[in-house]
């Protein structure tokens, strides 16, 4: 079974100079992943062809989902072994049995591919905070180098789920944060704001933490719209990409579309895409709203299919609160926006505007629906405005946050990590 996906390019960093490729070769690396599948976990994916291209045999163990089904695959040459994923969790109960039953069957598929060859670098993602557990006996009794790829900040993100018992599930977080740190060798982590955490919280050196944004490829920025029409006969189309979930702020995002409508008389259509535990919940609410015929789930699409809706939108949201987690957290949205060249609303939160700089309107006061809706108003009422924000958006992509550019940043930290661990086995 093949699929393709984009070549890795040399890109160019921030000041200028040029890296050249590392090499890999004669490496093995393992990448765990528990909430998404590859290659539609693009981070992951990206990781996981950028470190292949560079030399490795890499080997990802995920779940399956409905298009991604169980199995043993080479895709793009990479190993994808997907294992079948429980059903998605709803609640604490729900929680505990998905991570339960997750870490059982990866340990099996993981165990089973080490068993047939140890590999150098095992390379574990969260959410959660639980997969050290399936990669220590590889740290153990094949002496593989760990690498942690922080994708979310789990005490933080604990806090945001407004879950019950909010101090027993933070205390429980905290624990197996410090226990994920305490076994890693190495973190990567997504932004600046997480390097910090991984040095005042986990005690790591400046050197064994290495920054790897996340962001599509270069040719994203190309992309020209195919010509279909997403508004669905409105005047203005607002498009939003994205997990739903509570942490998420789309619940805001529906009341200023509600705001939009029945306040300031404006003709405006929400295309939603992806999906989540409070999908239901929100399509509740836009009928409360009296928005539901202006609001459209479309369930988690292609890329192609999502670029187009995108690429047609007046202006992209981003909802999410301002709040630990997400002050502190890169939005992948937030830099797929810039790639296609769309002017951008969000609340002013930290990471967002480090990320989207000028392409953004930020609106105050923050969690507020009133303000998000004068934000998304202010930038349909002036399109000069909102084609100047969405070029500054599309140039600083290419310049700084493409992934070509965060790919020689993974693969020169590997490149340092399979050096280590040569340096170790002369050791010995």
């Amino acid at each position: 079974m093949m699929e393709r996906s984009d070549d890795v390019r040399v890109g160019r960093l921030n000041d200028d100079r040029v890296m050249a490729p590392a090499s890999l070769s004669g490496s093995r690396i393992a990448i765990l992943v528990q909430n998404l599948p590859v290659p539609f976990d693009r981070r992951v994916w990206q990781e996981a062809t950028s470190l292949a291209a560079a030399g490795a045999d890499v080997t990802v163990v995920c779940p399956s989902d409905e298009r991604h089904p169980v199995g043993d695959f080479v895709i793009d040459g990479v190993t994808v072994h997907r294992y079948l994923a429980p059903r998605e969790a709803k609640g604490v109960a729900g929680y505990v049995n998905e991570y339960g039953v997750s870490l059982r069957r990866m340990s099996a598929v993981f165990e089973k591919a080490r068993r047939e060859k140890p590999f150098d670098i095992v390379h574990f993602c969260n959410p959660p905070d639980l997969l050290y557990l399936v990669a220590r006996p590889a740290q153990r009794t094949d002496g593989s180098i760990l690498v942690f790829d922080q994708h979310d900040i789990g005490p933080e993100l604990v806090a945001a789920k407004k879950l019950p018992l909010p101090w027993l599930f933070r205390t429980v977080a905290r624990h197996f944060e410090r226990r994920t740190y305490r076994w890693a060798d190495h973190v990567i982590s997504t932004n600046e704001s997480y390097r910090a955490i991984a040095r005042g919280r986990g005690g790591f050196d400046g050197d064994d933490v290495t920054v790897v944004r996340s962001g599509p490829y270069r040719s994203w920025a190309a992309y020209r719209s195919t010509g279909e029409d997403w508004h669905r006969g409105r005047s203005f189309l607002l498009g939003y990409v994205g997990v739903m979930g509570r942490q998420e702020g789309i619940e805001y995002l529906i009341d200023a579309v509600a705001i939009l409508v029945s306040e300031r008389h404006l003709d405006v259509h929400l295309a939603l895409i992806g999906s989540g535990p409070d999908r239901e919940r929100l399509e509740n609410i836009a009928r409360t709203r009296g928005v539901a015929d202006r609001v459209e789930f479309h369930g988690r699409v292609p890329d192609e299919q999502m670029k187009s809706i995108l690429s047609d939108a007046d202006v992209c949201v981003n909802p999410d609160e301002v709040n630990p987690m997400n002050d502190l957290s890169t939005m992948n949205k937030i830099i797929e926006y810039m790639a296609l060249g769309r002017p951008i609303v969000q609340f002013d939160v930290r990471e967002g505007r480090y990320s989207a700089q000028d392409a953004s309107l930020y609106a105050v006061p923050a969690n507020q629906a009133q303000s998000f809706a004068d934000a998304v108003e202010q930038v349909l009422s002036e399109p000069e405005r909102a084609a100047v924000m969405g070029a500054a958006g599309r140039a600083r992509f290419e310049q700084v946050l493409c992934w070509e550019i965060q790919a020689e940043k993974l693969t020169a930290a590997y490149a340092q990590l399979m050096a280590e661990r040569s340096r170790r086995s002369v050791a010995k």
